[in-house]
């Protein structure tokens, strides 16, 4: 489950769970090293994919947007509540 306060705009969106990120992932149905190549991370990328689900480094805003909208979340860039 993505808790609604994740699938905002930028200016009032909640930073997502790692549980949220995996299930994004799941649902646009990539791994992370997919997931690093379609966000264009470079080498490091599966590896920052992973520190996001692990919660060790915050997942930044326009990435969460875009894996939403290869999720099928819709472009969370321009919903209103």
């Amino acid at each position: 489950m993505i808790r609604k306060k994740c699938l905002r705009p930028g200016e009032t969106w909640e930073q997502p769970t790692g549980e949220e990120v995996r299930e994004v992932l799941r649902l646009a149905g990539l791994t992370g090293s997919q997931a690093a190549k379609k966000l264009g991370l470079k080498n490091q990328g599966g590896r920052t994919i992973r520190r996001w689900v692990a919660e060790e480094t915050p997942i930044p805003y326009p990435s969460w947007a875009l894996l939403c909208s290869f999720a099928g979340l819709g472009t969370i860039w321009e919903n209103e509540d």
